[in-house]
């Protein structure tokens, strides 16, 4: 029964994360007959109880009014303006925007009327963008996509004469100026093809692919390899971690002991089918791995390091890791899985016994091993990287058989072996801190991403200081849990073992007024996001838009550094802290460079959806974040940050990209690298 409610408490905090980030208002799109050739969209808003969506008529610097923008339309052209009617238009001063807005509760409907000029031509494609507010927070002004044809005009239509469209009136032509942006006709073989309401930028030149002219420069460091190397590792201390839980570490003298048994006059046979189980206990938790990427893909798997549902959703799962490492409850399987695969390890002979073994071993571990496994997935879909799951597993598990390996060859070494106490759920409840500390790193992302402000980094401090000093006294035997058993004395060793948390809780301490904190720069918000900092040695970017750090260095002449980045993104915090922070990177940044750091997981939403090619198909670019990207793979052929290239004002490399590499002697190199080439090309 408890594993059964275990299974349904985690299927329904995952609920609860879902239903938190859906929208709040709820649209429905139709067509009405408004005669003479003229058709109405209109737009009905379900808008939930406690919440408000904003007027279509806000003044600048108030909150994001609802809009509707045409991404396409083919045979008709747009008359009047988009607005509310048949709605209740509340009206009141908004202390936080200092002005005076309307807003709409429960329901809304908004109209956007057109002329249809060519009925079987007719095609209308776009969306309604909208910000809805309760009294604690807001939505991101989330579009909502609608499309119509000519088979979906009221069967009531008559199209208007030709005429009708010569004599048109100038406020429709005036509204048609409005809506539909005065571009350029694009080709569809263009580089950055834009919709037709997307905003006019020259980009003939900035965003010419310049992949190959890069590999004439070379590249400095190899960021993907590091990052798998990383993996690997972060799995292989996970599944040594994993040994000194209560439910693994009492099964290693029973699983080599079953082996030894299975084969007593044959050692030689017993160590071979020991390292078979072993093999075994791999091949399984990498197969877990892979089926992670072939679920999601690479793509996605970088998309959901920024996304704010993932992230949260992640933030959720090490939550309740940490609560059911804490003894707050125990996540377990049906005993009837174990079973079956107990029974079928006894039913069956040779390797498939062997497999079963594994599998069971697997099962009966999962209550301690789940969070370990969770932890470790998330972190290696944060990464993007596609093999970086299967990496990650095979580290795991690497380090979860390599002990039933050994002390199968080396049999003596059981006796040996401290035995199952309490030192076991000692190490579950230091698991359970290390995983509530790891989950604010997920709250971060999301916050950051997003720009909510809820998480900055003195407060994100403030709660690891808290976190890790419980777990200093906890290990000092201060803090006591309900399946922990009497401490009569601290043991030298808890002793040794509490002062690291409680050492790293002090370091945490003047970070509070600015301090770097080079060694936590990967996981703590950055500096820009503390309201209070004595610091003065952080690198501020002077631009975070391509073209317009692009014009002001022309005029300036002066090469750039591009910057990209992101909100998620551990090692780009880790150069930062550790590389951008050494007076004489921070002198040639500040001074010789114009910096342009790109957000690729900015989801602020563009003024206008940008549609481009890729690779042979239609994308459309919705948000900052997907315009920093998709330059990135355009333009430089890759999609890992950080990423690191130096440009004249034209948007042509003068020297190698560089990606992760900590090296503050390589960096310098490379940036010495690029200004001597761009004063060759200025001399010339």
């Amino acid at each position: 029964m408890r594993s059964v409610l275990s299974f349904f408490v985690f299927i329904l905090i995952s609920f609860s994360f879902g239903v938190f980030a859906q929208n709040p208002v709820s649209w429905s799109f139709s067509l009405s007959d408004k005669g003479n050739g003229e058709v109405e969209v209109v737009a009905r808003a379900a808008v939930d109880p406690g919440w408000h969506l904003y007027d279509t008529d806000i003044e600048p610097g108030g909150p994001f009014p609802t809009s509707l923008t045409v991404e396409e339309i083919k045979g008709a052209e747009p008359i009047g303006k988009f607005h509310a009617v048949n709605s209740n238009l509340h009206k009141e001063f908004d202390n936080i925007f200092e002005m005076e807005v309307g807003y709409y509760e429960i329901s809304a409907t908004f109209v956007q009327r057109f002329k249809v000029t060519d009925k079987p031509s007719f095609v209308l494609k776009g969306f309604v963008r909208a910000q809805a507010c309760d009294d604690r927070e807001c939505t991101p002004p989330i579009p909502v996509d609608f499309e119509f044809n000519s088979s979906g005009l009221p069967a009531s239509f008559v199209a208007a004469a030709s005429q009708a469209v010569k004599n048109e009136p100038e406020e429709a032509k005036k509204a048609s100026d409005d809506m539909v942006a005065d571009n350029p006709p694009v080709s569809a073989g263009d580089s950055l093809a834009q919709a037709v309401t997307a905003p006019v930028v020259n980009t003939n030149d900035l965003w010419k692919p310049v992949i190959e002219e890069l590999k004439g420069f070379g590249a400095e460091g190899n960021q993907s390899d590091q990052t798998l190397w990383i993996i690997f590792i972060s799995g292989l201390v996970g599944g040594f971690l994993a040994l000194l839980t209560p439910c693994v570490w009492p099964m290693i003298p029973m699983t080599v002991s079953f082996f030894l048994k299975r084969n007593k006059t044959k050692k030689s046979k017993a160590i071979r089918e020991a390292a078979t189980y072993g093999i075994a206990i791999i091949v399984i938790y990498v197969a877990l791995g892979l089926l992670v990427t072939a679920i999601f893909g690479a793509s996605a798997l970088n998309e959901m390091s920024t996304s704010a549902i993932f992230n949260l959703i992640f933030f959720g799962l090490l939550v309740f890791f940490a609560a059911s490492f804490l003894g707050a409850f125990e996540i377990t399987l049906p005993s009837s899985w174990t079973t079956k695969m107990d029974s079928k390890a006894d039913s069956t002979t040779g390797f498939i016994s062997i497999f079963f073994m594994a599998f069971t071993l697997a099962l009966v571990s999962f209550s301690c091993t789940g969070p370990l496994i969770g932890w470790l997935l998330v972190e290696a879909a944060s990464s993007g990287a596609v093999l970086a799951p299967a990496i990650g597993m095979f580290g795991f598990a690497l380090g979860l058989a390599l002990p039933f390996t050994l002390f199968a060859i080396f049999p003596s070494w059981l006796q040996e072996m401290p035995k199952s106490g309490g030192w076991l759920n000692s190490v579950k409840v230091v698991l359970g801190f290390l995983e509530l500390a790891l989950a604010l790193k997920f709250l971060s992302v999301a916050d950051l991403a997003y720009k909510w402000g809820i998480l900055d980094r003195e407060v994100f401090l403030v709660l690891w200081i808290v976190i890790f000093t419980l777990l200093g006294l906890y290990l000092l035997g201060k803090l006591k849990f309900a399946h922990d058993s009497e401490l009569t004395h601290v043991s030298v060793t808890r002793l040794f073992l509490a002062i690291i948390p409680l050492s790293f809780a002090i370091y945490l301490v003047p970070g509070l007024w600015g301090a770097p904190l080079k060694s936590v720069s990967a996981f703590a918000p950055p500096l820009y996001t503390q309201d209070f900092s004595l610091y003065d040695g952080v690198v501020h970017a002077e631009f975070d838009d391509y073209e317009e750090g692009m014009e002001y260095a022309r005029k300036n002449n002066k090469p750039v550094i591009i910057d990209f980045s992101g909100y998620g993104c551990v090692n780009c915090r880790k150069m930062e802290a550790s590389v951008w922070t050494d007076p004489r990177v921070k002198n040639m940044l500040d001074n010789e460079y114009v910096l342009i750091t790109l957000m690729v997981d900015d989801r602020d939403q563009l003024p206008e959806v940008m549609e481009v090619e890729e690779n042979g198909r239609s994308v459309k670019l919705r948000t900052v974040g997907d315009k920093w990207s998709y330059l990135q793979r355009h333009k430089f052929g890759t999609n890992s940050q950080p990423y690191y290239v130096l440009l004249d004002a034209s948007g042509n490399p003068i020297g190698p990209s560089y990606a992760y590499d900590e090296d503050i002697d390589k960096y310098i190199k490379f940036l010495q690298t690029g200004l001597d080439n761009f004063k060759k090309i200025s001399t010339k």
